[in-house]
């Protein structure tokens, strides 16, 4: 039975994107081989030292926790064949979301797909087609046009997000408000969690 390299597991409120504001349950995987300078959890990187566990451990907690949606993240999810985990999750009717930078092939059956584009390992252009949600990190001005780039190559009822990079967020955020303004296909993702005080 294959197991995966956990890097943490909670029951928590969505902070994110369309579902910010639902209860799921975060799995966060280990290994991540895109390496952003910006990234909050760069702990995930790395595999070694991380306890694995079996989808069927993993669908356990869910249960436990009362949970009817799950997010699994990292890290890069990708990196991993998921099939085992969705089909447990699924054929017990809990809503299986990813959040990747499709810097790898999504491999799997999910309710919803998150794709994050980097620039520090780009996304695999066939992979985009996959995304119910784009979100965009804009670290500096350059990233609206990055994003713009990577919308084009998505589903015309993908719902897309700019998101400020946390620690540049109160420089960001007046001039992601006036794009979108100008852009009103865009909308505002905030890292809600974070002002919350929750994982």
């Amino acid at each position: 039975m294959k197991k995966f390299p956990v890097m943490e597991h909670f029951y928590t409120i969505q902070g994110e994107g369309v579902f910010t504001g639902y209860p799921a349950y975060f799995i966060r995987l280990a290994g991540c081989d895109v390496g952003c300078t910006w990234c909050d959890v760069k702990d995930s990187w790395d595999t070694s030292g991380y306890p694995v566990y079996s989808p069927e451990e993993m669908y356990d907690w869910v249960l436990q926790a009362g949970a009817n949606r799950v997010v699994i993240t990292g890290g890069e999810p990708a990196m991993y064949d998921l099939t085992s985990i969705s089909e447990i999750m699924i054929n017990n009717n809990i809503k299986l979301h990813i959040e990747t930078s499709a810097a790898h092939p999504i491999i799997g059956q999910f309710d919803w797909v998150c794709i994050s584009p980097k620039k520090f390992k780009f996304p695999i252009p066939e992979e985009m087609i996959k995304a119910n949600e784009l979100k965009c990190i804009v670290y500096n001005k350059s990233d609206f046009e990055w994003a713009e780039q990577w919308a084009q190559t998505c589903d015309a009822n993908c719902a897309l997000f700019l998101q400020p990079e946390w620690d540049r967020r109160e420089k960001m955020m007046p001039l992601i408000v006036e794009y979108v303004k100008e852009n009103p296909h865009w909308r505002i993702s905030l890292q809600t969690h974070k002002y919350l005080n929750i994982p």
